[in-house]
């Protein structure tokens, strides 16, 4: 049965995430921000909850259409075949945005949708009244710019819940940002990747999954292993397959350090949980002790924002040690994730590469620092040398007009 999905992800990470569908064999057809619509079977309906380290959800799409009206979108509901997904038993709640539309009042699209599906099954079920005791089929419409998308969420509880992380620290990183990070980052078994702010361990218990290719979904279940028209073995098949793949004898290696002996505690147990604590060394140490060790290494680390934990003034300081500290470790690359706007500044290095990324509603960025600092110096000097020199050449003998 081919079937059009939409996997939803934070924003920044839509290309990442489009990268993730096209390995599964899926047709991508539209990206739009925190989106991406895609064609697949079941099997790849499936495949995408389990092994999908970057999406939220993963949804079936039924149809879009132009909704400036109440009347017309309850016509546009009532057109679409949901009857090939909800049983007459079948329970069907709706929930919903609207952005930038005519029709602004969640509340009364909520309303109107789920009229309109009542309608529809009723009249190609033969009855007046729908139980809805049976399998639950969550509905969700997103109104964008009065175009009206109607689909069926088949994941539950959102995708970033792996099961590994029943507790966190006072500030934990979404997993699916976390993963993101580590997949920016490039790990690879010849480079230790050590997270010096590393929290419960989000960021290395990621990276770790991905060098192992451990699927993220491969411990908890999902809305659609309910559905009626999804095979009784699809799920359990994809299951089998994704673990399959899992690599037992990576040399990969991470660190995992934090002042906070609590939360280490946390983060060895996350690990566990997650079947990679055997890749990962968690222990004790102040981030602004870090010490290179001779061999290849990589920083990647999520310090305090100065919203949750430490004041601003405090953010301040600590991103000016880190500065001075993590220019002794070159040429070992630095990815650090912070809502910080002054970084650069406060780090003492304009970095080679900003992504912008969202920690759940906040704003944040990526600073990469990919290139030794030794060849960024060098750089510098030369640019500021190959300037001197067109500068002389072009004004050789003339009169300099300001």
């Amino acid at each position: 049965m081919k079937l059009q999905m939409v996997a939803t992800c934070l924003f920044g990470l839509e290309k990442l995430l489009g990268e993730e569908i096209d390995a599964l064999g899926c047709r991508r057809i539209e990206t739009m921000d925190g989106r991406i619509t895609f064609e697949g079977d079941e099997r790849q309906l499936a495949a995408a909850n389990i092994c999908l380290r970057l999406a939220e959800r993963v949804y079936i799409k039924l149809g879009s259409f132009e909704a400036k009206s109440f009347d017309s979108l309850f016509e546009g509901v009532k057109s679409l075949p949901w009857e090939q997904f909800i049983g007459r038993y079948d329970a069907f709640p709706v929930k919903g945005h609207a952005i930038r539309s005519a029709l602004f009042s969640v509340p009364d699209c909520q309303s109107i949708v789920k009229k309109a599906i009542a309608d529809r099954l009723s009249s190609v079920y033969g009855i007046k009244w729908l139980a809805e005791e049976g399998v639950k089929y969550q509905v969700e419409f997103f109104i964008f710019k009065d175009i009206a998308t109607l689909m069926i969420d088949t994941t539950g509880a959102p995708l970033h819940k792996r099961g590994y992380r029943l507790s966190a620290g006072d500030a934990p990183l979404r997993e699916t940002l976390a993963s993101a990070i580590a997949m920016i980052a490039r790990p690879r078994e010849d480079v230790l990747l050590w997270d010096t702010f590393c929290g419960s361990g989000t960021i290395v218990i990621e990276a770790a999954m991905q060098m192992t290719k451990r699927a993220p979904g491969l411990n908890r279940s999902f809305a659609a292993e309910e559905f009626s028209f999804i095979g009784d073995r699809v799920f359990s098949d994809e299951r089998e397959r994704a673990a399959s793949e899992i690599i037992t004898d990576s040399i990969f290696e991470a660190y995992g350090s934090d002042i906070d002996t609590a939360v280490l505690e946390v983060a060895k147990e996350n690990a566990r949980r997650a079947g990679v604590d055997g890749y990962i060394r968690f222990f004790e140490q102040d981030a602004l002790t870090v010490k290179k060790e001779d061999r290849r290494g990589t920083i990647v680390c999520n310090p305090p924002y100065g919203e949750r934990l430490m004041t601003p003034d405090e953010v301040r300081d600590l991103y000016r040690k880190m500065g001075k500290t993590f220019a002794e470790l070159s040429p070992w690359q630095i990815y650090i994730l912070t809502s910080s706007e002054e970084l650069e500044r406060l780090y003492g290095r304009r970095a080679d590469k900003v992504r912008k990324l969202y920690n759940g509603m906040i704003p944040c960025y990526l600073y990469q620092y990919f290139k030794p600092a030794e060849r960024i110096a060098e750089e510098q000097k030369g640019s500021k040398k190959n300037f001197q020199k067109k500068f002389d050449k072009k004004f050789d003998g003339k009169k300099y007009k300001r």
